[in-house]
């Protein structure tokens, strides 16, 4: 007997108010343009008494948060990570966060202590 599969991945029908079938999911949306974001530049302490420049308030997919902060991680020549819509850079690097987020059209500023 060949049976075929039905293009709902083998779900005939859903009680489930919000049941999406994979056919009908929406891609995400796209961030917002550089110039509409307004990102804050924070000095935090982590572990260890280490001291980290924060970006927060981006506003856009993962691919964008990695992309940039893969930037800023290269041009203050340093290591850190993106996650949660911020980024971690090491070390006290806001002064060169800012102008280099400034050129590349964001607007951003000191926030925080």
């Amino acid at each position: 007997m060949n049976r075929k599969k039905s293009s709902a991945g083998g779900i005939v029908y859903s009680t489930h108010p919000g049941f999406i079938s994979s056919d009908q999911k929406e891609e995400p949306l796209p961030g917002l343009p550089p110039s509409q974001q307004d990102l804050k530049v924070w000095l935090e302490r982590k572990g260890g008494g280490k001291v980290v420049t924060v970006v927060k308030n981006f506003k856009g997919s993962d691919e964008d948060l990695n992309e940039l902060a893969r930037t800023l991680k290269s041009k203050c020549g340093v290591g850190g990570g993106a996650k949660e819509g911020e980024i971690l850079i090491q070390g006290d690097h806001r002064e060169k966060v800012i102008l280099l987020l400034t050129q590349a059209g964001y607007k951003a500023k000191k926030a925080g202590g």
